[in-house]
């Protein structure tokens, strides 16, 4: 059984119900952050489930220099801060630079450090040495194991609050990810809380040339199939309308049809067992 971490109010892991994080990909109008937060908070309420607010005030990792990034980070900060407060939910977003982490840490309930980053030994003590707990997304060039020397690098700092690891899909040649679920068991058995990325495992990065594609119909069987390995948390990226989301729209999910993926993956989720990862 997995050490618990708390994002906010929300335990994750050592036997705590499963938990989700979910929002748009990137911060977009008041409204679409409204709406999706308010579904959000509704429908983990109705399903038990803790809920994590996501969305990323900066994605500085797109393709293309024409690709949106987001608010920004002061103005992208202000906006979660005000999905806190409005709906009392623990919120996370990602950072990119060390000098993000301390002004980022009095807004957010936990931090994310991105995929691409996952091996940056700066930012990883940064965000460690920030008193709040992390979520570190696998990078799609690491194996499950590796993350192992990300935990250590963490764990050696004296503020170190806790984190989770996530899964979020191997580079299987140019423009592809796959999802091997053995990584979920591999970093499960480091002792810390995993999280499956059901969403951004089914992209396809700068597939569309300076975008990325995305395999959405996808989406549901590999939730579920984590859901049956065992797992702590899921993380979906949510959109009212993903195919004009200004950010990743190919591989959001619908968030008119998230409750029932949801009911689907928590049946599976208390059928297979909490310690069913470890056997």
């Amino acid at each position: 059984m997995p050490k618990t971490v708390n994002f906010g109010t929300v335990p994750i892991g050592g036997g705590a119900p499963l938990a989700v994080i979910a929002g748009p990909c990137v911060i977009e109008s008041p409204e679409i952050m409204r709406r999706t937060a308010e579904t959000l908070v509704k429908v983990a309420e109705d399903l038990g489930l803790g809920l994590i607010f996501k969305s990323s005030f900066d994605k500085a990792n797109r393709s293309s220099l024409a690709s949106f990034r987001g608010p920004g980070f002061e103005e992208g900060l202000r906006r979660l801060d005000n999905i806190k407060k409005e709906f009392a939910v623990p919120i996370i977003s990602d950072i990119h630079e060390t000098w993000q982490v301390a002004p980022a840490s009095e807004v957010l309930d936990a931090i994310q450090i991105p995929a691409f980053l996952a091996r940056q030994t700066d930012l990883l003590c940064a965000a460690a040495d920030s008193g709040r707990p992390v979520n570190v997304k696998k990078g799609q060039f690491m194996a499950p194991d590796d993350m192992a020397l990300v935990a250590a690098k963490m764990e050696s700092r004296p503020r170190f609050q806790g984190l989770t690891l996530c899964e979020r899909g191997v580079s299987f040649g140019y423009h592809n990810l796959v999802v091997d679920m053995r990584s979920l068991v591999l970093m499960r058995d480091l002792g810390w809380p995993v999280v499956f990325d059901a969403t951004h495992s089914v992209q396809l990065p700068s597939a569309k040339g300076g975008t990325s594609g995305g395999e959405r119909r996808f989406i549901p069987a590999l939730a579920r199939a984590a859901a049956a390995v065992g797992i702590d948390a899921i993380f979906i990226e949510t959109h009212p309308r993903p195919d004009q989301a200004l950010c990743d729209g190919p591989n959001q999910w619908p968030l008119d049809r998230l409750k029932n993926l949801l009911i689907s993956v928590k049946t599976i989720h208390s059928l297979a067992g909490p310690n069913l990862i470890s056997t």
